[in-house]
């Protein structure tokens, strides 16, 4: 590791949280719906959506309408994402005459992009045309982040305030965050990467001739303002199947910088919006310090781990000074590839500029456990900010537990019906994982799309639905996954990864909103202070390691030891 290395990491970090609370603030605004900068041009066209569809803005939810409202939104989009990948052969800007895509891929593509999870077992560059890029996979990659948003603010109005029978409206939420949040820095964002050498056009290809002589057929599209919503909605889908490391998505570091900075904006933004949403900024500021310890702890692990190289290769009498370069483009380096690759899979963004396939054992372990965590630290797009809110709210539990005294949080009394709730929300993660997991494993059909046998092989299919549950998309690449068995139970994982998460989640929203906000006393455990974030960071860490040790010990920990005995599988 190097002191450049670590100063380009630490100021995208730091141009990050700079960007973060003005933004956090803003948001905050836009779900209590206050005029804005950009109401005058806007204005009109949300005014003309209500209209359009006969919504009353002011009109609140209870946290069941807002519920059956998102999932049948997300229901719809399934279904006309479905539709537009099984027909893409009829559609305009085809000119290569794709064919659509088979049924079980075509599912589990279109489960892939309204939860949020991007998982790709296709090549985008050769199975899809322009107009399913733009029209299926783009427009997708808005609703699915402003669904995450809504459902967040959802969940922090409950806290903010007391004897309310309404989360706010759904339609609202999602028509404010998409006009007045993700499409301006979508626009703006896409001149940027333009700028920076990331093509935007409507010609699917073009023809060059290198130095050699030899003729090439290099395949382009609308790349630009896809990868701004991809990264900015912690989406991940890439326009080419390499993603982030293919040169029109990333050309340079100053572009993947900018990248990285956009995965982690509002994830981190949302704290701050918290925070101005229950009237106490430092409830903010406690959840940001949890992310952070995770962040800088999971990126001095990974980049580490890249940086030393590989033990087996050094006694081969290769130069260890380089590091581990496998997999990694040179343009980037190690240090902003693993800062990168922590930023992608702590969200659940599943981009990535590095085949994770290639990592070292306990690189690629890391970004596993991010996403084993809960994809809470700081996750993705308002699925991480209430994700993180039920371990709070399991650690108030457990602080109470220990004093004996029934648990506060923000002024809300937590009794047995949320914890269950939470419980239930978070027991779902571990159970599609290592359930899917340890059932392909001893499945012929699942176990021939390994790529590598012994503890790397249990670890790419692990890593599978670790991202696919996790909702993150990202994959060790050396499973080939595009097979009816895993294009099935993929796409399950990922539908159980959003909204069967997210439906308990709700619910505690609906209950915590009923609630009488009781005014803090002497004995009451304070949220906002070391004591807090070291609680909730030690049942974070406690729950995952409980959860997925033994797994991660059968895979990379294993690998890992192995290969410093010298041993290959």
């Amino acid at each position: 590791m190097t002191f450049s290395g670590w100063a380009e990491i630490l100021l995208v970090l730091a141009l990050i949280v700079l960007a973060a609370w003005p933004v956090g603030l803003y948001i905050a605004r836009i779900a209590d719906g206050e005029r804005c900068f950009l109401h005058p041009i806007l204005g009109p066209l949300e005014r003309g959506f209500y209209a359009l569809a006969g919504v009353d803005p002011t009109r609140g939810m209870s946290w069941q309408g807002y519920t059956i409202a998102l999932l049948l939104l997300n229901a719809l989009h399934f279904l006309m994402l479905y539709a537009i990948l099984r027909l893409q052969f009829y559609l305009p800007l085809n000119p290569d005459h794709l064919l659509g895509m088979s049924p079980r891929l075509a599912f589990n593509t279109a489960m892939s992009f309204v939860t949020n999870t991007n998982w790709q077992a296709y090549s985008g560059e050769t199975t899809l045309s322009p107009g399913s890029q733009m029209w299926g996979l783009t427009s997708h990659m808005f609703v699915s982040a402003a669904t995450g948003i809504a459902a967040a603010l959802a969940i922090s109005r409950a806290f903010g305030q007391g004897g309310m029978k309404t989360l706010g409206n759904f339609w609202a939420d999602l028509t404010r965050l998409v006009l007045y949040l993700l499409l301006p820095i979508a626009v703006v964002g896409t001149i940027i990467l333009v700028a920076l050498g990331v093509p935007q056009t409507l010609a699917t290809h073009a023809d060059a001739t290198t130095l050699e002589g030899v003729k090439q057929t290099i395949s382009m599209g609308p790349v630009a303002f896809m990868e701004v919503i991809k990264n900015l909605g912690t989406n991940g889908g890439g326009y080419f199947n390499a993603n982030g490391s293919h040169p029109f998505e990333g050309p340079n570091a100053w572009a993947t910088m900018f990248e990285a900075w956009l995965v982690f904006l509002i994830p981190i933004a949302l704290t701050f919006t918290f925070g101005r949403i229950v009237k106490d900024a430092r409830q903010g500021y406690a959840l940001l310090a949890v992310i952070g310890i995770f962040v800088i702890a999971a990126i001095a692990v990974a980049y580490h781990a890249e940086a030393q190289g590989n033990p087996l290769l050094t006694a081969l009498g290769v130069d260890p000074a380089q590091g581990n370069m496998e997999g990694k483009e040179l343009r980037f380096g190690i240090p902003l590839s693993a800062l990168f690759n922590v930023i992608t899979t702590a969200t659940s963004c599943g981009a990535v500029n590095a085949m994770l396939d290639s990592y070292m054992p306990l690189g690629g372990m890391t970004s596993m456990f991010l996403i084993q965590l809960g994809e809470i630290v700081p996750g993705g797009v308002g699925s991480g900010l209430y994700g993180l809110l039920i371990f709070a709210l399991i650690a108030v539990f457990v602080a109470g537990l220990m004093v004996g005294r029934t648990p506060e949080y923000l002024g809300k009394k937590i009794q047995a019906k949320e914890v269950k709730l939470a419980m239930l929300a978070v027991l779902i993660l571990p159970v599609s994982i290592l359930g899917f997991a340890a059932l392909s494993l001893v499945m012929p059909e699942a176990t021939a799309s390994l790529g590598n046998a012994g503890p790397h092989g249990l670890s790419e299919m692990l890593y599978a639905f670790t991202s696919a549950t996790g909702n993150n998309g990202s994959a060790f690449a050396g499973l080939s996954a595009d097979t009816p068995w895993l294009d099935t139970t993929l796409g399950i994982a990922m539908l159980l990864g959003r909204f069967a998460f997210l439906v308990p989640v709700m619910a505690i929203a609906g209950s915590l909103a009923a609630k009488i906000k009781v005014p803090a006393s002497t004995g009451t455990f304070p949220t906002h202070g070391p004591l807090f974030v070291g609680l909730l960071c030690g049942v974070i860490v406690i729950m995952g390691g409980l959860q997925f040790m033994p797994a991660l010990s059968l895979g990379p920990l294993a690998e890992h030891f192995a290969m410093l005995a010298g041993k290959t599988f």
